[in-house]
């Protein structure tokens, strides 16, 4: 046995009886986002320094969610390379959710749009290189959709570091069902971009995404490689009812990303990190077994969040920007699940609407994912390393 797996294997059996991972909140300096960046770090709580991955998010076709994008709706992904030995940020671009400065989507031409949004990726970067956890000379990007564009457009500009990136259904423009009315530009783009990128990337679209179909993909990435640039493109097999969410679908990547990261001699661990458990709690009285199932979920995913129920059907809300936002997202789906029916919260980030301390208080139903760091984010905060 390695080496390398040797330690990680005896890392690995101390970290099953612990289940140690650390989250928060951070707002990385970035001279062009005003305020900053809005990121979320996650790593095990293993000792000395680790490799980074810095992921990003997609763009919403509806104004108001990309007002709302949190960090803490890529929870899941994060805590997916954390479990592998990567500190793992997710960085909130320019322009969405509490980052400030020009968000990406107002380039008019998408190379410009995807240079911008790696621009944000390699502040992120500048600011983990100062971080103790972080071992700044192993670095990997992922990002989905226009966070996929983001990725590539990393690697033609590398910063110091960077060994791999993998762009999840990466485009620009689309408006879904098949219409991206420049989609000869996003070709261009993406040769633009090969024509200097020599990272070792990985390339993964669903057989079944509307916004960029595999016909396109295959285009986009023969440029890209026909330029120069070195990548391994999968089509994955159709998932739901538009594959563009595939990102979400972690099982269904999963193997991919391990197998790349094998090649790429990434592998820290013979095996990932245990899977941090759900709080032990029993779930709300009256849910059916469907219920329960939502509201484990529920209890997994990040703050801000909300469970709300009605006699018929049950709504959730998570990665809310405000817990008032997290609760009428929560009664709003509901309602649409219960046909209109009175919904009532549940439990708003962890909280048990239902039970009663000595005090008369509130207490905590289930505990957030991780006990440890959870820090809520106000817009005018700006929280640094701790």
């Amino acid at each position: 046995m390695p080496t390398r797996w040797l330690l990680g294997t005896l890392l690995l059996c101390s970290l099953a009886r612990s289940q140690g991972f650390h989250d928060r909140e951070i707002m990385i300096p970035w001279a062009q986002a005003g305020q900053g960046l809005h990121g979320l770090l996650v790593y095990a709580d293993l000792p000395g320094k680790h490799p980074l991955a810095v992921l990003t998010h997609g763009t919403s076709l509806d104004m108001p969610d990309r007002h709302a994008v949190s960090p803490w709706a890529m929870l899941p992904q994060a805590t997916w390379f954390a479990r592998r030995g990567w500190v793992a940020i997710v960085v909130v671009r320019r322009g969405y959710g509490l980052s400030g400065g020009r968000p990406d989507y107002l380039f008019p031409y998408f190379l410009d749009a995807g240079r911008a949004a790696a621009e944000d990726l390699t502040a992120a970067i500048d600011y983990a290189r100062g971080l103790p956890q972080v071992d700044a000379s192993r670095i990997l990007a992922a990002g989905v959709s226009t966070g996929g564009l983001a990725a590539v457009a990393l690697t033609a500009a590398p910063p110091p570091g960077l060994v791999a990136a993998v762009n999840f259904a990466g485009n620009n423009g689309s408006r879904g069902d098949h219409t991206l009315p420049k989609a000869d530009e996003l070709v261009s783009a993406f040769r633009s971009f090969g024509k200097h990128s020599r990272t070792p990337m990985l390339w993964v679209y669903a057989e079944n995404d509307r916004f960029i179909w595999p016909e396109l993909a295959r285009q986009c990435e023969a440029a890209f490689r026909g330029a120069g640039g070195q990548d391994q493109l999968i089509i994955a097999p159709a998932i739901g009812h538009d594959g563009h969410s595939l990102y979400t679908h972690i099982g269904a990547w999963s193997p991919l990303v391990d197998d790349f990261l094998k090649a790429q001699n990434l592998v820290w661990f013979p095996a990932p990190l245990p899977a941090p458990d759900a709080p032990e709690q029993a779930s709300p009285p009256g849910l059916t077994e469907a219920g329960q199932h939502i509201f484990h979920g529920y209890e997994m995913c990040g703050p801000h969040k909300a469970f709300a129920m009605s006699e018929t059907g049950v709504g959730v809300s998570c990665a809310q920007l405000t817990p008032e936002a997290a609760k009428q997202k929560a009664i709003q789906n509901c309602r649409h699940r219960s046909e209109g029916k009175k919904c009532k919260l549940v439990s708003v980030d962890g909280t048990y609407a239902g039970r009663q301390g000595p005090a008369g208080d509130s207490v905590p139903y289930s505990s957030v994912l991780y006990p440890l760091e959870n820090i809520s984010l106000a817009r005018d905060q700006r929280l640094q390393p701790r």
